[in-house]
């Protein structure tokens, strides 16, 4: 696995506590959960878009935008990449039907 991911999560750590005029993680990350959160729905949002009208350009850059902000959220929460990846692991094999009739009703 490439490790891209991984350096970003490690840059944007480093940035988070970063001075906000100076890193875009800092100001996001300064202006709380809930707007790095609205961030990560609008991205969502926005890669939908580019699939919806076919747009491989689009659905690539915007996909970048929403991992980008991802890993921001997943950071804010003290979340770490691989207790995602972990669970991803822990899925492998496992119908996405079956997977989600495991999980405990809303």
């Amino acid at each position: 696995m490439r490790s891209t991911l991984f350096d970003l999560e490690k840059t944007i750590c480093q940035r988070r506590t970063a001075d906000p005029a100076q890193s875009y993680v800092a100001k996001l990350t300064a202006r709380g959960r809930g707007k790095i959160a609205q961030k990560v729905g609008e991205e969502a949002v926005e890669t939908v878009i580019a699939a919806m009208t076919s747009d491989k350009d689009g659905a690539i850059g915007e996909s970048a935008d929403l991992l980008f902000h991802l890993l921001i959220l997943l950071g804010d929460m003290g979340i770490p990449l691989d207790a995602v990846l972990d669970e991803l692991d822990r899925r492998e094999g496992v119908s996405g039907i079956a997977e989600k009739a495991s999980r405990p009703p809303d």
